[in-house]
């Protein structure tokens, strides 16, 4: 029998992705990829995978998954209300995120909802038995390619594993967790800020921008002040010859207001980039939900690329930090063996 998770109850849109469909850009093909590579990272280490590993990126709400395996070892990461149903008829049982889980044959795992974020991840040990498109499982929706039949899940579906029981092995979860950063979000001008006025610009990085409805994997637009082309829109101001997209890329079409272009993006197009997101940022991005705020700063390309390599240091720093997780309801017995339970007792 194969080794499987079961789709029995579809969440909002929940697709595969790993960190990207690299290469193919100049032939029309996105990346695609998890909105956050952070969170899609710390699953993986979890489960004992590459950090490339494929996993479910769960969209707002999540799925109800039947195990159909002797045994599989997952790991949730992000704010989720995840739960376990061991028997038709039992009570759910609540799942901690940003650790391990241990589920077994006819168990329903029920992902739940993503509070407070736009996106969490459930990776599974030893990935799932399903065929690359360009390299990657990464789904792109709109092409209907990658992941499983190039599309979200729906109920019925059946996911195969690459395993069909959990590796030997404790189960683990993130000792402290992953600080993300506050602040303005960091980008770097251009590669078109010259088609922006002196005060277009410094509206840009002197105002609050909100995540409006149009909000997807593709792109946010943001609500807030006008941002000034050099030359009026109606002399062409907003318009350039189309070149490429790079994650973050910030385009300002004639309205005025920014959208910033992330993981399903189109590989060209032909509004002006005022700037560009410093990828330690992008994470960040993935994360919001229509209604929140943000503010843009501007950094230089040196101090971008010093912000990523610190992120990539302390990302390691926290796997190397994982700790060792109790089962639900079970005795933690690290911290047991570290007390001294026998303490004035009298020989």
């Amino acid at each position: 029998m194969t080794a499987q998770l079961k789709v029995v109850r579809a969440g909002l849109f929940d697709t595969l992705q790993d960190l990207g469909r690299r290469g193919f850009m100049a032939l029309g093909m996105p990346t695609a990829g998890a909105m956050d590579r952070v969170a899609l990272s710390l699953a993986n280490a979890l489960c004992g995978n590459p950090a490339g590993t494929a996993g479910l990126e769960i969209g707002v709400m999540g799925p109800d998954l039947l195990v159909e395996a002797d045994s599989v070892r997952i790991a949730l990461v992000g704010p989720l209300s995840a739960s376990l149903v061991e028997a038709p008829d039992a009570a759910p049982k609540p799942l901690d995120s940003d650790r391990t889980h241990l589920l077994k044959r006819g168990q329903v795992l029920r992902v739940g909802m993503v509070e407070g974020s736009s996106t969490a991840y459930l990776a599974i040990a030893g990935g799932f038995a399903l065929p690359p498109f360009m390299g990657s499982l990464s789904t792109y929706a709109r092409a209907g390619v990658g992941g499983f039949e190039g599309r979200k899940l729906a109920a019925g579906d059946a996911l195969p594993l690459a395993r069909d029981h959990a590796p030997p092995g404790d189960e683990k979860k993130i000792g402290t967790p992953f600080d993300y950063g506050q602040g303005p979000v960091r980008v770097v001008w251009g590669p078109q800020d010259d088609y922006f006025s002196k005060r277009g610009r410094e509206t840009f990085t002197g105002s609050e921008y909100r995540v409006s409805k149009e909000a997807d994997r593709m792109g946010i637009r943001f609500e807030g002040p006008v941002i000034e082309h050099a030359t009026p829109v109606d002399k062409g101001g907003a318009d350039i010859i189309s070149d490429g997209i790079a994650p973050g890329a910030i385009q300002v079409p004639g309205a005025g207001l920014p959208i910033v272009l992330l993981a399903d993006r189109q590989t060209v197009g032909g509004y002006p980039k005022i700037a560009t997101v410093a990828s330690v940022d992008l994470p960040r991005l993935g994360r919001l939900l229509p209604g929140q705020s943000v503010r843009f700063a501007a950094v230089s390309v040196a101090e971008a690329e010093a912000l990523r390599r610190d992120q990539d240091a302390r990302l390691a720093k926290a796997i190397a930090g994982f700790q060792a997780a109790r089962p639900p309801g079970g005795i933690d017995l690290v911290k047991l063996y570290e007390e001294n339970l026998i303490d004035g007792v009298v020989f």
